[in-house]
């Protein structure tokens, strides 16, 4: 498949348009002159990108849970629940699995037998099968603004239904949205159909519509290092800046480490910015989310909210635009609306607090630095192997393990790379792979490794990554041995 970092020409776009609006009926409900039009008359209050453009010349956090059911008016209900008892000043709808695969018919039974039976059987909100109308029914039900949130590789219906719908954020990416979740999609392949998302969230822009893009940070979110999800976000920014996107929010996943964690959130809005101004896209509007942990998480409710706090420091002393939200029933299931609007009410009172503190430290200086020049090496390589063309350097820069992303289920990334924590916490590479560091990252690496194994008296093993990903659900950060 030829595939290039180019802005899809207008006839091509509408030609696979065509075939796109096709794949379900309610594609047939998609005018974009109507849907211009609704987003137009949208209160300033409900649009994304202006709610983040003011949060970030206020120097505000604002939270956002996941949220998401099959049938229309109790998705309604638990947004609004969420709005109203959660203090939530974003919302989403979190989309279903047989939609995240593109099984309408599926997800259709999924809604009936929901509707049937009076309990969800969908794990989200089928929002293809709802349609235009269904979707306008939930935006126009909430004060805030709504995100689409999901996981899918081939979102191209699913964008073009929920953007006409009034949503007015979208999440994921060519990258983000393939390496975490698919085992055999080829990247060539949803690179190609996110640049179709990416076009269309372009058209909406030039006819004065601006929806907000968000790559999908925290990716497999298990002992990511910062340059992996940095590399991979500012990749798919280009991308989305090359088909039109004017305003992106870039993610990272929590991990622990408090110095670690803000310097990764200060450094992804600065190489960000950097990296579109480099390549001229000097207009676009960067911000900043942090996703509370990841992990797996303790099943006492108490302890979660432990985990929760601290996820909501690093929020607030790294001043990210958003933070997406946990609640204390991670180790459980799918939470109730009360669990889900307690873990806001939490994040809220502690991002409040600490506002207007700020963190600045020589340790703080040094981990930017280390994350700064990562994150070059690996998006300058991928630059290099595509011989300019950052979308051809990525997929050429996964085959080769420069960017290595740590779990990943996909058969097409390397798995060589292999991360651990630090004696502080913080993640650190155990097994550089095939990442293009210098000598000088691979011994800053292998002697925070030594220094640990040292510490816990024992060899660097791959029983200490088995430590690490099971420690925070234990009560720690680090897994250490029982001696």
């Amino acid at each position: 498949m030829e595939i290039k970092n180019v802005k899809i020409p207008e006839g091509d776009f509408f030609k696979q348009r065509e075939q796109v609006l096709g794949q379900w009926s309610t594609g047939r409900e998609v005018n974009l002159e109507d849907a211009f039009a609704y987003h137009k008359a949208l209160p300033k209050e409900r649009i994304f990108s202006q709610k983040l453009i003011e949060a970030k010349e206020q120097h505000r956090t604002l939270v956002q849970p996941r949220a998401g059911v099959p049938v229309i008016d109790e998705h309604i209900k638990l947004l609004q629940f969420l709005q109203n008892e959660g203090e939530a000043d974003l919302l989403p709808s979190t989309i279903d699995s047989y939609t995240r695969q593109n099984r309408y018919e599926e997800a259709e039974n999924g809604i009936r037998e929901s509707m049937r039976l009076g309990r969800a059987l969908l794990n989200g909100f089928p929002a293809v099968n709802h349609g235009v109308s269904g979707c306008r029914h939930v935006v126009d039900s909430v004060k805030v603004p709504v995100q689409v949130r999901h996981g899918t590789p081939d979102a191209r219906l699913l964008t073009e239904i929920t953007y006409a719908g009034g949503f007015t954020s979208y999440e994921g990416g060519g990258i983000s949205y393939n390496l975490p979740y698919c085992k055999n999609v080829p990247l060539e392949r949803t690179i190609v159909d996110w640049q179709y998302v990416d076009r269309l969230t372009g058209l909406y822009e030039e006819n004065g519509v601006s929806i907000n893009r968000e790559p999908y940070g925290p990716l497999t979110g298990t002992l990511v290092p910062p340059c992996v999800s940095h590399a991979v976000a500012i990749i798919e920014a280009l991308l989305a800046a090359e088909q039109g996107v004017k305003n992106i929010t870039v993610g990272y996943g929590q991990c622990g480490n408090l110095i670690q964690d803000v310097a990764a959130i200060a450094t992804l809005e600065e190489l960000t910015e950097e990296y579109l101004n480099k390549y001229g896209y000097k207009d676009v509007f960067v911000t900043t989310v942090l996703h509370q942990w990841m992990g797996g998480f303790p099943a006492d409710e108490a302890k979660a909210f432990g985990v929760i706090s601290l996820g909501s420091t690093i929020a607030a002393l790294s001043k990210a635009t958003k933070v997406i939200v946990k609640t204390p029933h991670e180790a459980i299931g799918i939470p109730t609306m009360e669990a889900n609007a307690a873990g806001l009410r939490c994040t809220k009172q502690v991002v409040n607090m600490l506002s207007d503190q700020v963190v600045r430290s020589n340790e703080l200086e040094i981990e930017k630095e280390v994350i700064r020049r990562e994150t070059r090496l690996i998006v300058d390589k991928c630059f290099e192997l595509g011989n300019g063309d950052i979308a051809l350097g990525v997929c050429r820069g996964v085959k080769a393990g420069v960017v290595d992303v740590p779990f990943a289920p996909c058969r097409f990334n390397a798995g060589q790379m292999l991360p651990a924590r630090d004696n502080e916490g913080a993640v650190r590479i155990m097994n550089i792979g095939n990442l293009p560091f210098d000598k000088d990252l691979k011994d800053f690496h292998a002697a925070k490794m030594a220094l640990r194994a040292q510490e816990e008296k024992r060899k660097v093993s791959f029983q200490m990554v088995i430590d690490d990903v099971y420690a925070i659900g234990k009560g720690r950060l680090v897994g250490r041995p029982r001696y």
